[in-house]
């Protein structure tokens, strides 16, 4: 029994997903840090309003603090710029380059003349038709 757990824990998905929570916990940080500490301050320069946090109406007695949630869209809006231009679009940007000395992979499949589905390579007869292939 301990055997199997111990066999669960030191396979490699566990352990890289285990570093991919930590790593991804202290990139959100940096995110967050920067999001709150660099672009708020500059929207609020332009806006006139470093946080919408007090902004509220009343309707029947009732208010609405619709400020907070605001707040929590533009900083999800801006965490999400963020996390897209300092890593998604350079990783893309990286990956693209290492595959363009890469040969480009040999076809598996191809289209049968007849009803123009995608048979393998080695088909002697489509499955889809049934047409012979020469």
């Amino acid at each position: 029994m301990l055997s199997g757990f111990k066999q669960f824990i030191f396979r490699g998905n566990v352990v890289d997903l285990a570093v991919a929570v930590v790593m991804g916990a202290a990139f959100g940080t940096v995110v967050t840090a920067a999001v709150k500490d660099m672009l708020t301050p500059l929207i609020a320069a332009i806006a006139g309003k470093p946080r919408f946090s007090g902004l509220k109406f009343t309707l029947h007695h009732s208010v609405f603090l619709y400020g907070s949630f605001l707040n929590a869209v533009v900083s999800f809006v801006l965490i999400a710029a963020g996390v897209y231009f300092m890593v998604v679009l350079p990783m893309n940007r990286l990956m693209a380059r290492s595959r363009r000395n890469q040969p480009a992979p040999a076809a598996t499949t191809k289209p049968c003349p007849e009803c123009l589905s995608e048979v393998p390579i080695a088909a002697k007869r489509c499955a889809h038709c049934t047409v012979a292939f020469s």
